[in-house]
């Protein structure tokens, strides 16, 4: 997650913020090393049906370990949230932004009531945890409404917030400032990732044809 400094230039405030996953990066490039030496050995070492096999599995598998691991991403500017989940991008001027929640997962509602999951913003249970547990120390005793793991203590404690809380503070400060820009107005945009989707279909049909014969 990059989280600029604060400037009171017009363009340094509203800066974009991209916000991804640490963890999910790492794995995803351990998964992917993984699947090249597991499929490339068979490419290279296996017979015909083999070979076949491999490729359509490496087809199938490539797109959903990058889909869910590397792509997904959240970009916030002065005018608008993208959101790039594994399937689809959300395009969300800063006006159709109702709320941003972060629970058991980090969410964006539009004043429509639709949800969309921020999959790059996950929420860790143990971090809330500790954060709580910190709460509850500097108060002197157990907050009443933050004794669950699930809910995190306001930012007026005073005490480290886990990553995920942090970065919805940020997105709706964010929000706040420029829901009432020009630019800001606007419906979401929603699209599809077909570049994820068209290969994952053809290597799973390839796979069900190479099973069956």
């Amino acid at each position: 997650m990059t989280s600029p400094e604060q400037s009171s230039t017009p363009q340094e405030q509203y800066a974009d913020r991209s916000y991804r996953s640490p963890a999910a990066l790492v794995g995803g490039v351990l998964l992917l090393a993984l699947a090249a030496w597991l499929g490339g050995d068979a490419l290279v070492r296996g017979e015909a049906h083999t070979k076949l096999t491999a490729a359509a599995g490496l087809l199938f598998v490539v797109p959903l370990v990058v889909a869910f691991t590397l792509r997904p991403l959240v970009r916030a500017g002065a005018d608008r949230l993208v959101v790039r989940n594994p399937f689809r991008t959300i395009t969300l001027p800063w006006a159709a932004v109702a709320d941003l929640r972060a629970s058991f997962s980090s969410e964006v509602f539009t004043a429509d009531g639709t949800k969309y999951q921020l999959w790059s913003i996950p929420v860790s249970l143990r971090q809330r945890k500790k954060a709580n547990r910190q709460a509850r120390r500097a108060a002197g005793r157990p907050a009443r409404g933050q004794r669950d793991a699930h809910l995190a203590p306001g930012p007026e404690t005073g005490v480290p917030r886990a990553t995920a809380d942090r970065s919805l503070d940020e997105l709706r400060e964010l929000q706040e400032r420029g829901a009432r820009r020009e630019g800001a107005q606007g419906a979401p945009v929603v699209k599809w990732a077909y570049e994820i989707l068209a290969p994952c279909a053809v290597g799973a049909v390839a796979l069900v044809v190479l099973v069956v014969i």
